[in-house]
């Protein structure tokens, strides 16, 4: 599927990390961004993204940052409303300092501090159908307390360092640019919402117990438990949306016909009891990764058990 109308990437840095912006940038896209006059700020660049299940060019929006608490005091006016609704994601760039007290330290905290308020009170917060990433550039060994900070913030803190390697971290999961690359190809940009899908994705929810209003068809014997609150470990039915989205797509992609309730052939009925034993099959593969993840956490402080099942979940709609 190409989405031909893709929602866009605004990524900012402060104006003296110019550079981390550029290479990041070069980093995500394999090309330079180009300037508008003399600066980056207000210029466009595009990033290439395809999937098993779908290719964009998403555009990305630089702009550089000189007063963090003005920039966000422009972008939750009545005037940004519009530009809001059309970002699917938002990538803070910083330099992550050698000493957290320092100037350079306070002033990228009061950045993703600023921007962070954008996500909260101009996108929705945590209900937000987007991917909001900060990419810390730097060497430092001890990042927890920037993860901690930008998580409280709705924000997932990736950190970049200055030779590019490619490798997973103790949990198996990429780290660096593959990790950013891996978060934006994973959200969904479309402009539709869920709200768009329409009765037949009901229909699919009810069918598979992934519903909110699914009650005793979830608890059947003869299909999957798929009820979110049963993992136990900081999952509600919010963490779902991006996955129902994702199946949905995987449905469209394939012309799942399945959907219709109403096969116009008997070939047609046979593929389409096919399919839906594949899909299925899918989320029931998904759940036991999930009820592993949840098994392997359990002895995790609250905070960090969320952190932990927002990965999975985007590491799940990834495989979709």
């Amino acid at each position: 599927m190409d989405i031909s109308n893709p929602r866009r990437i605004l990524a900012v840095s402060l104006t003296d990390s110019t550079q981390h912006l550029t290479r990041v940038i070069k980093d995500l896209t394999g090309t330079h961004p180009e300037q508008t006059s003399t600066s980056l700020a207000g210029s466009s660049h595009n990033l290439s993204i395809k999937t098993a299940y779908y290719t964009a060019e998403v555009p990305i929006w630089l702009d550089l940052i000189s007063s963090p608490s003005e920039w966000a005091g422009s972008f939750l006016s009545p005037e940004a409303k519009e530009v809001l609704e059309v970002l699917g994601g938002l990538v803070i760039v910083f330099s992550l300092p050698v000493e957290p007290q320092s100037d350079e330290g306070k002033a990228a905290r009061e950045l993703i501090q600023n921007v962070g308020k954008v996500v909260k009170d101009g996108l929705g917060g945590w209900s937000w159908d987007g991917v909001g990433l900060c990419l810390g550039v730097g060497e430092i060994d001890d990042v927890d307390e920037w993860e901690d900070f930008c998580t409280d913030l709705g924000l997932e803190f990736v950190q970049v360092k200055n030779q590019t390697i490619t490798g997973r971290n103790e949990f198996g999961e990429k780290t660096g640019i593959p990790r950013a690359l891996e978060a934006l190809e994973s959200n969904d940009w479309s402009q539709s919402s869920d709200g768009d899908l329409g009765s037949d994705f009901e229909d699919f929810e009810a069918e598979l117990g992934i519903g909110k209003d699914a009650e005793a068809d979830v608890k059947d014997k003869n299909g999957p438990d798929l009820d979110p609150e049963s993992l136990d470990f900081g999952f509600d039915y919010e963490d779902f949306a991006g996955l129902k989205q994702a199946i949905w797509n995987a449905g469209q992609e394939n012309n799942e016909d399945f959907l219709d309730g109403e096969p116009s052939t008997e070939s047609n009925s046979k593929n389409d009891e096919e399919l839906n034993n594949e899909e299925i099959q899918k989320i029931e593969r998904m759940m036991v990764k999930l009820q592993a993840v949840r098994d392997t956490s359990a002895a995790l402080p609250e905070e960090q058990r969320k952190k932990v099942a927002a990965k999975a979940v985007a590491e799940v709609m990834n495989e979709l």
